[in-house]
């Protein structure tokens, strides 16, 4: 009997202590996953002010000239989410263009900035299959201000010129339907008088770049060396088509 009590007594003792172990280590384990829980949660929640695009920024387009657009801004990122190299400083963008599209609350990355010669073609100018892209210069007042934009569509007008006279010969509609692939910046036309270059203020011209076919290219570069090109904006509901277009004889005809 009393042998049996003790064993019992030896048994109780030892639950006690595994019981104890138990919830030791329980304890212990708490411990170690609120720890990892806090560190976590400050990943989490714990910021850092890194740029951001507020607007969407296009394949070639400058960072300093998007910068002072107000394309860029500083904001609030969890630290657990910053990029690669995102950062909230500009320096290292200066004098960069964009190599891809970026979007509105995109993180910025120096891997996605560069110079303009890195811009690849395709990416800059997305030519619908079966077409070329061309480049043609239109007059100040022929294109239609600031309004033609990339994916644009327009109308491209000729006006042949007698080169003897300058005067013109007849106006119509070469192109009546192409998209604008990209509008480029505005210049001044240098001219040549008396041997000297001079800049003519009056000559501002823009490059517009479309996507054509084959022989609509050949009529374009023909009409440029026959006299001059202007542009007209189109919309959905536009109604132009190729003429026989207007000459002396018809131009007060109704």
């Amino acid at each position: 009997m009393g042998s049996g009590r003790a064993l019992k007594m030896d048994r109780r003792k030892l639950l006690l202590v595994v019981a104890a172990v138990v919830a030791v280590l329980g304890v212990a384990l708490v411990f170690v996953y609120a720890k990892g829980a806090d560190k976590r949660a400050a990943d989490k929640f714990d910021t850092v002010e890194v740029l951001v695009a507020t607007k969407k920024i296009n394949p070639g387009e400058s960072f300093d000239e998007a910068l002072q657009s107000g394309k860029f801004e500083l904001a609030d990122v969890a630290q657990a989410q910053v990029l690669d190299g995102a950062g909230d400083a500009s320096d290292d963008y200066e004098g960069t263009v964009a190599l891809t599209t970026i979007y509105p609350h995109e993180q910025l990355v120096p891997v996605k900035f560069g110079g303009a010669d890195e811009v690849e073609a395709i990416t800059t100018l997305p030519i619908p299959e079966g077409k070329i892209a061309i480049s043609i210069a239109i007059e100040d007042a022929g294109r239609v201000g600031y309004f033609v934009r990339p994916g644009a569509e327009v109308a491209v007008i000729s006006t042949l010129i007698d080169r003897s006279t300058q005067a013109p010969i007849v106006t119509r509609t070469l192109l009546d339907r192409v998209t604008v692939l990209a509008a480029g910046d505005t210049s001044a036309i240098s001219t040549s008088d008396g041997g000297e270059d001079e800049t003519n203020n009056d000559g501002i011209k823009q490059l517009l770049t479309i996507a054509v076919t084959q022989r609509q290219a050949e009529k374009v570069r023909f009409a440029e060396k026959a006299g001059e090109l202007s542009a007209a904006l189109l919309n959905a509901g536009s109604d132009i088509k190729s003429d026989d277009g207007v000459n002396d004889d018809t131009l007060f005809e109704d």
